[in-house]
């Protein structure tokens, strides 16, 4: 976002400011400017920048990532409040006013697509497909390419930190402690969910943001299924000749749906259809619709604690009183209260933080170094390198907000680049931090770099296609 445009660009999301003349769009940006070579600008900068450190060292020093940034965040608005009112006022109250409602949006609809994993988990879904993934008698190449494309497919829907703590736990649970099959399966799992959570806007919480944002329309995110696939599947190709061909010796499961199981995962569906359809058709916030979708959700909740056991408990044979215990087990409080929320914490804190870089000036500052010397396509390439680093919400969301003039081809790109690029290192996405606790004596970050290279021509063959593919289209 340009420093003099601040005003047009907040009347253009719905919030009038008539007294916003030319002269004084010319002193906002004179103030944003002078905020960013004052001592708040400095002492934000390093507040950031050191409450940056500690998310990434949240895994050596134990340090919930919600806490430092939540707390940095908020502080540096009381600074930029402070300076304000020294200096005779200023604006940030109006631009607060709407970066909350953008981030409350995304905030009520990641609430409500954990709740429903939740759900899900808690009636059996998941776990009965890993039981019958076990039931198969696979080999360690078949479980490598099983397990990476049930990743691949799913993590489009029920979001890639997921996908991939589910089948790695399948792949681990099937692998008998052998190392040449567990690292490579894990690297494989966390590229793929990356990689399928990249074309969907319910992936990843950065494609979503993208959607939200009307960067790029719904349909037009399945442009990147091909270069999606060709991210995974490069690098699952050349691992697969590593992993072994033997069968594993494994311990077979028996898990079934539980009631009602079916009925959640119908109204999942729908929820999802209700959110692009608020979005769409509505041109409402899609948060709207996710909502709506909880309803049904509590609704589910209320007939299986009612009615919706009483037939399975039945063919139990359990006594009444019994039953009506048993029957109260499905709670959709109880699926609310385990959502992760230093997760939605962290990206309150993220998005918080990132604005008020953005009003004081800064974003406006790196968008001109980057773009303006690298070009759109050089730019947005690199951005998705950094995400193998740092966390690549803040980095999306600093995209947004330098709000440069891109086309659908490069929201595309920055959108692939921004969600794969993570798959570099093990602490590049929540993925792969996330794997990283399933078999630590085996998966580290050491492990998986040794297969960075083949990674990283994974990523720049997905660049690559991604060019191919909206050259031959118009965007």
């Amino acid at each position: 976002m340009k420093g003099n445009d601040f005003p047009v660009e907040v009347m253009d999301h719905g919030i009038a400011l008539p007294e916003f003349s030319l002269d004084n769009q010319l002193r906002v940006a004179e103030g944003m400017s002078n905020m960013m070579n004052s001592w708040v600008g400095y002492v934000s900068l390093f507040l950031f920048f050191s409450a940056y450190i500690l998310i990434i060292l949240e895994e050596l020093i134990h340090l919930k990532k919600a806490k430092p940034i939540l707390l940095v965040s908020c502080i540096i608005w009381m600074l930029i409040g402070v300076y304000e009112s020294m200096n005779g006022g200023g604006h940030a109250h109006t631009f607060v006013e709407h970066l909350i409602a953008e981030i409350g949006g995304l905030f009520f609809f990641l609430l409500v697509a954990m709740t429903y994993i939740n759900a899900l988990s808690s009636l059996n879904v998941f776990q009965s497909l890993r039981a019958w993934l076990l039931s198969k008698g696979m080999s360690y190449r078949k479980l490598f390419w099983v397990t990476g494309g049930i990743t691949f497919i799913l993590s489009p829907f029920a979001d890639n930190m997921t996908s991939a703590l589910l089948m790695s736990t399948v792949a681990y649970t099937v692998s008998g402690g052998n190392k040449k099959f567990i690292v490579p399966a894990f690297v494989n799992i966390v590229v793929a969910a990356n990689a399928g959570g990249a074309w969907s806007p319910f992936g990843d919480i950065t494609t979503l943001m993208v959607w939200t944002e009307g960067k790029v329309e719904t349909v037009k995110f399945l442009y990147l299924i091909l270069p999606s696939i060709v991210n995974w599947i490069i690098p699952a190709v050349i691992m697969s000749f590593f992993v072994p061909k033997e069968k594993p010796q494994c311990r077979k499961e028996i898990n079934a749906l539980k009631p009602g199981a079916k009925m959640a995962i119908f109204f999942g569906a729908i929820t999802i259809a209700m959110g692009v359809s608020f979005h769409q058709f509505l041109h409402l916030p899609p948060f709207m619709g996710m909502m709506l979708g909880m309803g049904f959700l509590m609704f589910v909740s209320y007939y299986m604690k009612r009615w919706g056991n009483k037939k399975f408990l039945e063919q139990l044979g359990l006594e009444e009183d019994r039953r009506s215990e048993e029957r109260a087990k499905f709670d959709f409080f109880k699926q609310l209260e385990q959502v992760e929320f230093d997760t939605l914490l962290f990206f309150f804190g993220v998005l918080a933080a990132v604005g008020a870089l953005q009003y004081l000036g800064y974003l406006n500052g790196v968008g001109n170094l980057l773009y303006g010397s690298l070009g759109l396509t050089a730019a947005n390439t690199v951005i998705g390198a950094i995400s193998a680093i740092g966390d690549n919400i803040p980095l999306m969301y600093a995209v947004l907000k330098m709000n440069k003039p891109m086309g659908v081809d490069q929201w595309l790109l920055v959108t692939l680049t921004t969600g794969v690029g993570g798959s570099m290192l093990s602490i590049g996405s929540a993925a792969g931090v996330a794997v990283m606790g399933i078999n630590r004596e085996n998966y580290t970050f050491m492990s998986h770099l040794k297969w960075a290279p083949v990674i990283i021509l994974g990523y720049a063959a997905s660049i690559f296609t991604w060019w191919l593919v909206t050259s031959c289209v118009d965007l």
